[in-house]
């Protein structure tokens, strides 16, 4: 078993390069592959992920809380979906497959962007799992307002969701940063109080 967000994204339908995360180097370069459900540990090598934000039509954004479950940072509120792109695939691509199989939710990737290209994270949970993740950040942006997007959370995956205000995330991981994963803090401190533009 794998240790991240998206832990189970190598199911029994997948084969070869699909349950492989891309390796890196410092500088960004794919470096090789590593087994999905072997790479995280407390010696994980940097690694290409992705996180992911989705927004309402009204601004509000989805956040989840992590199953119980999880080895890593169970119980934790973070932001709407994370995951590994596979190898071959655009960020933005993972982004709308990791979505759909954590929530039930599908993504138009028109409506997306890659907002924070360059972020990447180390932290250690307190198991001692570390993340050392090349992390670009998408936003996505959805055409309804959260009283009519219908979700389907894994519960493997999602303990439950929840809409937020974009204003009240941010105060959330200024103030009280503990309450979430260390990605969603230090992302939404790198966004700041105003709403990414996704057109």
């Amino acid at each position: 078993m794998s240790h991240h967000d998206g832990e189970n994204e190598g199911t029994s339908a997948d084969s070869g390069y699909d349950d492989f995360v891309i390796l890196l180097d410092d500088d960004g370069n794919h470096i090789g592959t590593a087994p999905r459900a072997t790479v995280h540990s407390q010696h994980t090598p940097r690694h290409l992920a992705f996180s992911c934000h989705v927004l309402d039509v009204g601004g509000r954004v989805l956040v989840t809380r992590r199953a119980l479950t999880k080895v890593a940072w169970p119980g934790v509120w973070t932001n709407t979906c994370c995951g590994h792109p596979r190898v071959g695939e655009t960020i933005i691509d993972a982004a709308v497959r990791r979505t759909h199989q954590e929530l039930g939710l599908d993504l138009d990737p028109r409506r997306m962007r890659v907002v924070l290209p360059d972020f990447s994270y180390r932290a250690t949970d307190s198991g001692g799992i570390v993340e050392d993740e090349f992390c670009p950040v998408v936003v996505a942006r959805l055409s309804l307002p959260e009283e009519l997007v219908e979700l389907n959370p894994d519960p493997d995956e999602v303990e439950e969701v929840a809409w937020v205000g974009w204003q009240d995330m941010y105060d959330l991981a200024r103030s009280m940063p503990a309450l979430l994963s260390p990605w969603a803090v230090e992302q939404m401190l790198e966004f700041g109080p105003d709403l990414p533009v996704v057109r």
